[in-house]
C-alpha cells in the first residue's frame, strides 16, 4: 500500500471547501426555511365599510384606526366613475404618501346595480379600471356579482361573462391586475368560470361571510380554490369577530394550508361602538390571529 501525502496548501483548500460548502448548505435550509415560512398579513378596510366611498378621506380614518390599508370603490355612476379621473387618483396618491396607508385593491361595487353580463357600460369601466389599478399601483380589482349582477341560475349570464373576461384578461395580465369575481357562486363554479376564460389574470375574491351564508363549508373551499383566490374579505353578518359565526382561528388554518399571505380587507362591522370603535375591535382581533409577521 502506497501513503499518499497531502501538503498544507491541500490540506488548506479542502478545509475552505468543505467550509464553503457548509455555508452553502446552511444558506441552503435557511432558504427553505423562509420559504416554508411566508411573510404575515395586512389588515384593511373598505371605504364604504367606513363611510368615505370613494374619498381620499379613508386613508386618513383608517391610519386613525391603526390598519394598514383601504379597499377603494372606484365609485358610482352612469356613464363614467369616479376614480376614472386623474386628479382624484392623485388625491389619492398624496394621501397615502401623507398617512402612509396603502390602497389594498379597487372595488368596482358599482356592478352589483349594472352587471357586468348584460350592460355594456360595465365592459367598458373594468376595462378602464385596469388603468387606475397602473395609476395606483394596485394589482387586485374587485368584480361585485351580487344583487343585478348574481350570476346564480344564469347560464346565459354566465356566458357573457366568459366571454367579456376572455377580451379582457391579455390586457390585465400585461398590466399584472387581478380581476377577481366577489358573487354568491361555489367554489366550483367559480374555477368552471375561470377555467373557460383560460386566463391567470382572473381569480377569486373571497369573502368568509358571504360564502357561509350561501351554505358552503368555507374551510374546505378555501383549500379547494388555492393560489385562485387573490384577496380575502373578513366580515361576519352575527356580531363582532370572534363571537359571530365565522371560526376566523380555523380561516388562519385554511389560509395557511393555501399558503396564503396578504390583505384582509374589512367589510361590514356591527356597530355597538360606532364606526371606528367597532372597526378597531375587529381589527386588534384579527391582528392576534393574523399578525403582520409570521
Amino acid at each position: 500500500m502506497r501513503h499518499s501525502h497531502i501538503t498544507r496548501r491541500q490540506l488548506m483548500a479542502g478545509t475552505a471547501a468543505a467550509a464553503l460548502a457548509l455555508v452553502s448548505s446552511c444558506d441552503s435550509s435557511a432558504k427553505r426555511k423562509a420559504k416554508a415560512r411566508p411573510g404575515g398579513f395586512k389588515i384593511g378596510v373598505c371605504d364604504w365599510t367606513i363611510g368615505k366611498r370613494s374619498d381620499p378621506a379613508s386613508l386618513e380614518v383608517a391610519k386613525r384606526i391603526g390598519l394598514d390599508g383601504v379597499q377603494v370603490d372606484i365609485g358610482r355612476g352612469q356613464d363614467d366613475l369616479p376614480l376614472f379621473d386623474p386628479g382624484l387618483q392623485q388625491k389619492f396618491i398624496e394621501a397615502r404618501q401623507a398617512h402612509q396607508v396603502e390602497i389594498a385593491s379597487l372595488a368596482l361595487g358599482v356592478l352589483n346595480d349594472i352587471p357586468y353580463k348584460s350592460d355594456p357600460r360595465a365592459e367598458r369601466w373594468v376595462d378602464k379600471s385596469i388603468d387606475v389599478c397602473k395609476a395606483l399601483s394596485v394589482n387586485v380589482v374587485l368584480l361585485a356579482f351580487f344583487a343585478n349582477g348574481d350570476l346564480r341560475d344564469d347560464s346565459k349570464g354566465t356566458d357573457v361573462v366568459v366571454e367579456r373576461f376572455k377580451k379582457v384578461a391579455p390586457k390585465a395580465e400585461d398590466a399584472g391586475v387581478a380581476l377577481a369575481i366577489e358573487s354568491w357562486l361555489s367554489a366550483e363554479q367559480h374555477m368552471e368560470i375561470i377555467e373557460r376564460v383560460g386566463s391567470p389574470a382572473v381569480k377569486v375574491y373571497y369573502d368568509v361571510a358571504n360564502s357561509n351564508k350561501a351554505g358552503y363549508d368555507i374551510y374546505s373551499e378555501i383549500r379547494q380554490l388555492g393560489k385562485l383566490i387573490c384577496e380575502f374579505h373578513a366580515k361576519d353578518y352575527d356580531d363582532l369577530y370572534g363571537k359571530g359565526s365565522i371560526d376566523f382561528p380555523r380561516v388562519r388554518q385554511a389560509m395557511d394550508d393555501i399558503r396564503y399571505r396578504g390583505w384582509f380587507v374589512m367589510e361590514g362591522t356591527k356597530m355597538p361602538l360606532g364606526v371606528e370603535e367597532s372597526c378597531r375591535y375587529d381589527a386588534e382581533y384579527l391582528r392576534g390571529i393574523f399578525p403582520a409577521k409570521v
